[in-house]
């Protein structure tokens, strides 16, 4: 759970920390921050432990990353694979992209339909590829044929506009002609009776309608009077969001794309050659994406160049991945006409927050749109409609789905409607393709992640940590200098939590130089660097485990810088205590990581003879104390599992932790601090009868000397119940099983 403090607008910054240049001009509350305003805002600003901050970061990290089950992330007792996105690719590998230098037609666009007459033989060429459902298909024709103009609608890139071509070819409407795709439904008579442009069929793709304009049953009832003079037939095509009234069209269903492959395989090779072909393992990850049939099309001319030996197994295997890349770059290339500026705003902010709650995804994406609209044009206030955005459309355009699913909050799991790319690999390439590809955006982008990071809710941060984490592995340099820096050198803890969140998932993604960039921030001892140290810190924490001697090394010197001013004292007043318990708390998480044994090995090695290194060790193992199984009130604690699996196996781990307790509990420094955990651990216990077993049996360990008898035997005499209740009662069963010290060098029965 978060204890941050929710944040407004980010502290403007001065102009030699903020080359992104000004944000938009702003209105209303949002625009009257004052300077008290801002001094509140650091005054309430605390950091968030890192263990509960982990907890959001696993929480809130996009599925395509992987963080849960990735063995890079050090922060869990889960370990698991380095695979981000489905289909055995590393996420990193679709960040770089497909790296293909060969460019493919994928078949007309939406945007280039022109108008003119379709040839003969065109229309006998696309014959062959066609791929329909032949019952459902002789209806459409007969409709046609009684009715002279049917609307067919469906989403871009179905095959509608093919299937409009073969209806009129059944008909042996020819010639056909393509009608401008602008033409309005009050002009549709006056082009069908163009008389220097007369034909027996028509076709009009993406008929433009509106509102204001929609296409009304007059529109069809006159074309049709207009047809039966001219013995012709009208297929209209219309995408699902078309303005319609009194009008029923047909809904266009697409054939499968392994239907329209196989097709197509027929009659580019033999028929030995297709089956070879649709046998490779690529085909099946292809035909598994979301791919649109114009997609599916260029992929049988790519397998029928493999089978040519024009191309390698690796261009075959690489091109779901370009053709991914090439929709991308589809949808930032079209003018504003095509894909408004507001669209592409919903489509970047859609891949920060790929698989979160729409809702949140559509508020922030207006936000975007606002710092784009003023990189594109200062003078001209951004319209951002109150209603009527349809959702659909959206994800229509996105290649979207919406979904209903938990998510995780601090107040426990809430039913969501989330939306996400239907190929999980999309959020990654389009973030690199909107960094390294359109540098334009950057200010606006900068902006607004510099905007997301100040928000009070842990998601919106998270996804801003991600985001940056990706443009990261494409462009480290820019990114560092840009976003990650400004955030670590923050007063605001926040801000600097969003950097750590995010040198941590670039790190999981396996961008260069993480832990290089981690080495040099925390040796660093100037005075005007110590967010980056405390980020740096933090990062370790999470990562940390992949090298755990490495880490603790680091961890180890910088405590020995805070106790190097302090030479000569025993007492630790003097220290930085927020840095020095940061470093605690980096080695909490190592003891609860994958690595635990390799860590719990090294504190042990500098326990008696470095005194820093010893308060780390004991600092950090008190904080672990308090963790306890799903981080529940009642669940046992997790280094007392760790210490009863030990202990039942034989394993060094369990005489390692009695030796940290007994260290901890004879320290005047860690003693109150230990006896308070371990009375934690003796209410769980009261709740929990493994808990209590494996304390009992933890507690026979800790008793060598007459002062830890005396010491435990007066804690659980004494020890008070929760919120004024009773003691206790298996703190005098836990008593009874604790050995007098004589007895307490004899083996456990």
């Amino acid at each position: 759970m978060s204890t941050e403090t929710p944040g407004s607008a980010p502290p403007q910054q001065n102009s030699d920390k903020n080359p992104q240049g000004d944000a938009p001009q702003q209105s209303g509350a949002e625009g009257a921050e004052t300077e008290a305003d801002k001094e509140k805002q650091e005054e309430h600003d605390r950091p968030q432990d890192a263990w509960s901050a982990r907890r959001d970061l696993v929480d809130h990290s996009p599925k395509a990353m992987g963080v849960g089950a990735n063995s890079r992330f050090g922060g869990s007792l889960v370990s698991g694979d380095q695979h981000g996105v489905s289909g055995g690719l590393v996420a990193g590998d679709v960040i770089m992209g497909s790296k293909t230098e060969v460019v493919y037609q994928f078949g007309i666009s939406a945007s280039s339909h022109s108008s003119g007459e379709v040839p003969q033989s065109t229309l006998d060429r696309l014959a062959p590829y066609f791929v329909t459902d032949e019952g459902a298909f002789e209806g459409l024709v007969e409709r046609l044929r009684t009715e002279r103009v049917i609307v067919l609608s469906g989403s871009h890139f179905t095959g509608r506009r093919t299937a409009a071509l073969m209806l009129l070819r059944r008909l042996r409407a020819s010639p056909v002609r393509i009608l401008v795709r602008d033409t309005s439904p009050a002009e549709l008579v006056q082009r069908l009776g163009d008389k220097e442009h007369r034909a027996r069929g028509y076709v009009l793709c993406d008929l433009t309608t509106d509102r204001d304009e929609p296409l009304r049953e007059p529109h069809l009832l006159a074309a049709r009077d207009q047809l039966a003079k001219e013995d012709a037939y009208l297929v209209i095509t219309v995408g699902p969001m078309a303005a319609l009234e009194d009008i029923s069209p047909v809904a266009w269903e697409p054939p499968a794309a392994d239907a329209v492959l196989k097709a197509h395989l027929r009659e580019l090779t033999d028929k030995a050659t297709a089956h070879r072909l649709l046998e490779l393992p690529a085909v099946a990850e292809f035909l598994g994406r979301d791919h649109q049939l114009r997609e599916v099309a260029a992929f049988a001319r790519q397998l029928r160049r493999y089978a040519d030996g024009e191309v390698t197994a690796a261009d075959v295997a690489g091109f779901s991945l370009f053709s991914l890349e090439s929709q991308v770059q589809e949808w930032f290339d079209e003018d504003e006409e095509r894909v408004p500026l507001r669209d592409k705003a919903f489509l970047i902010a859609l891949a920060a927050f790929d698989g979160g709650p729409y809702a949140l995804t559509a508020e922030v994406s207006d936000k975007l749109y606002a710092f784009l609209q003023n990189t594109a044009d200062s003078a001209r206030q951004p319209q951002v409609p109150v209603f009527g955005t349809h959702i659909g459309k959206r994800l229509q355009l996105a290649r979207a789905t919406l979904y209903q699913e938990e998510e995780n909050t601090e107040w426990g799991p809430v039913l969501q409607s989330k939306a996400s790319f239907l190929d999980d690999r999309v959020s990654l390439v389009l973030l690199r393709e909107v960094w390294t590809g359109h540098p334009s955006a950057r200010p606006a982008l900068v902006d607004w992640l510099q905007r997301l990071a100040d928000d009070g809710r842990p998601l919106v941060r998270t996804r801003a940590a991600s985001t940056v984490a990706v443009l990261a592995y494409a462009d480290l340099p820019s990114t560092m200098a840009l976003v990650v820096e400004p955030w670590a050198d923050s007063r605001l803890f926040r801000h600097r939590l969003v950097a750590v969140n995010a040198l941590t998932l670039a790190h999981v993604l396996d961008a260069p130089n993480i832990p290089h960039i981690l080495d040099d921030w925390c040796g660093t001892t100037e005075a005007e660097e110590a967010g980056r140290r405390w980020v740096a810190i933090r990062a370790y924490g999470l990562i940390g485990a992949e090298q755990p001697k490495r880490t603790l090394a680091a961890l180890r010197a910088a405590i020995r810088q805070e106790y190097k001013q302090h030479e000569g004292t025993e007492e630790e007043s003097g220290l930085d205590e927020l840095m020095v318990d940061q470093l605690a708390q980096s080695v909490e998480m190592l003891l609860l990581s994958p690595a635990r044994d390799q860590v719990l090995a090294e504190l042990l090695a500098r326990l008696e003879h470095d005194r820093p290194a010893r308060a780390l060790a004991l600092r950090g193992f008190l904080h672990a104390c308090a963790r306890t199984e799903e981080n529940r009130p009642d669940g046992i604690p997790l280094l007392l599992g760790w210490y009863a699996t030990a202990a039942v196996g034989g394993g060094p781990a369990a005489d390692g932790i009695v030796r940290l307790w007994r260290t901890a509990l004879d320290d005047r420094h860690r003693t109150r601090g230990a006896l308070k955990a371990l009375g934690a651990w003796v209410r769980i216990a009261d709740r929990n009868q493994p808990t209590e077993w494996a304390l009992a049996s933890l507690l026979r360990a800790l008793v060598a000397t007459d002062a830890e008898y005396h010491r435990l035997s007066h804690l659980l005499r004494t020890l008070p119940g929760e919120d004024g209740a009773p003691p206790p009662e298996v703190a005098a069963r836990l008593l009874a099983v604790l050995p007098a010290p004589d007895l307490a060098l004899q083996p456990t029965p």
